[in-house]
């Protein structure tokens, strides 16, 4: 019988049966666990920090913080952070005395998506990770820049760990054959495409395959086809590889249908690609981008539109939250279009990159001290809201040495419609004061 294979839990899902005994049979994040890594080097010693496992969804993370406890012989004790409260947080402490004091064993805390606990949790076990009592070990798929505090970031040392190759993979697949698969053969190409499905994520690969060889042995098909794939498990493959061909055609085609001004097409891209897997939220910062890109001043309000939407996903989930980033997607398909806003910032940005440094103008300068005021730091400078519509005509904005560009050029479209009148009408009224300014001289 295989040796990955555990025969004395049958009825735990494929994934948690093929789970990594040692560090020996981990697939994947050789960055970390390779001779000399960092993981290794702490795994050797036995002097194992607090730290936070950062990857994304099935990669690892809770594997490592068993075999970590496991080499270290220490207490695990597993809270999940989205079940888990300070209640839990204090009883795990007590358990962990306890066992400090009847066997002398320390004690690792794995908190499972510690993102998910808010300050006062996360400060909860802060005094007890600096007193040693307890090895802090948190799992995160987002940011611990931004998602942990910094006093227990700083008492932590940060593992990022990477998606599955698909090498990697390929040598999950052969295990989970030897496993549930034995006498199924599958088709290569076949094999390639559940490959780009399991997109770097292990548990979703041996979930997939335990589904498809249960199919197959069920139905007494010993080679695995496209035809058969297809038949079997085609709603569960419309999922795509997030670096694949597939998830940017449809990427591409949402947002040309949002720039297009087509709301039928592009709430039929938005939804296929929730319906093949597509994270929501990496569909609503894409939102937000063509709301920033195409839209922009035009209408202001689709930019707000699409970032409620992403906290309100956030906030709710699915589908619930799925519904209001389609409202954003609908909203920003129908407002106004314009890419001014866009073009200005990157013609400015690219003038920039090219110039040279160029001082500011005396009257802009601010003169907070004498010496700055008897410099003339601010001298001629006119107070706008001290003049007629709060716009002081004539004056010049730009370094001395520099001629007027004109950046910012507004459509005809939207709220830029009104935008581009009001800044024709202050134009006029600069180009009045020059004149006049300059017949006096």
């Amino acid at each position: 019988m295989n040796s990955f294979f555990k025969p004395n839990a049958p009825q735990a899902p494929l994934a948690e049966r093929l789970r990594p005994q040692t560090i020996d049979e981990v697939v994947g994040q050789s960055h970390l666990l390779a001779e000399g890594k960092p993981l290794q080097l702490a795994f050797t010693s036995g002097k194992l920090p607090s730290m936070i496992l950062w990857g994304p969804p099935g990669v690892g993370k809770t594997t490592l913080a068993r075999l970590i406890a496991n080499a270290s012989d220490a207490e695990f004790i597993p809270l999940s952070a989205v079940l888990a409260g300070v209640k839990d947080i204090r009883a795990a402490v007590e358990q962990a005395e306890y066992s400090l004091q009847q066997s002398g064993r320390r004690t690792i805390m794995f908190v499972d998506e510690v993102h998910r606990f808010n300050k006062s949790q996360q400060d909860a076990f802060l005094p007890f990770v600096e007193s040693g009592l307890l090895t802090f070990i948190g799992a995160t798929t987002e940011n611990p820049s931004f998602e942990v505090n910094s006093a227990l970031l700083s008492r932590a040392q940060v593992f990022v760990l990477k998606a599955l190759s698909e090498e990697e993979l390929g040598l999950l697949f052969q295990r989970a054959q030897q496993a549930v698969g034995e006498g199924v053969t599958v088709e290569e190409g076949v094999k390639s495409e559940i490959l780009a499905y399991a997109d770097g994520d292990a548990r979703r690969l041996l979930n997939f395959l335990e589904g498809l060889f249960n199919a197959a042995q069920s139905a007494n098909i010993t080679h695995i086809d496209e035809t058969f794939l297809q038949s079997t498990m085609a709603s569960k493959l419309r999922i795509f590889d997030k670096g694949g061909e597939a998830f940017y055609d449809q990427i591409s085609a949402l947002h040309k249908s949002v720039r297009g001004s087509n709301p039928d097409a592009a709430l039929y891209w938005f939804l296929r690609m929730i319906d093949g897997g597509a994270d929501p939220l990496y569909l609503g910062r894409r939102i937000m981008r063509m709301a920033i890109e195409d839209i922009g001043i035009a209408d202001p309000r689709a930019q707000t539109m699409a970032l409620e939407a992403c906290q309100i996903y956030e906030r709710l989930g699915s589908p619930e939250g799925e519904l209001a980033l389609s409202n954003a997607v609908i909203y920003c398909a129908v407002a106004p279009k314009s890419n001014a806003a866009y073009m200005a910032y990157n013609q400015a940005k690219a003038f920039i990159s090219q110039d040279k440094s160029r001082n500011v103008p005396l009257h802009l300068r601010n003169a907070p001290t004498k010496l700055m005021k008897e410099l003339d730091y601010g001298k001629e400078y006119r107070y706008a809201h001290n003049e007629p519509d709060a716009f002081a005509a004539g004056v010049d904005y730009f370094p001395d040495d520099l001629q007027v560009i004109e950046f910012y050029m507004p459509t005809p479209r939207g709220l830029e419609g009104k935008i581009g009148e009001k800044l024709q009408r202050l134009k006029q009224l600069d180009h009045e004061a020059k004149q006049k300014h300059s017949k006096k001289k």
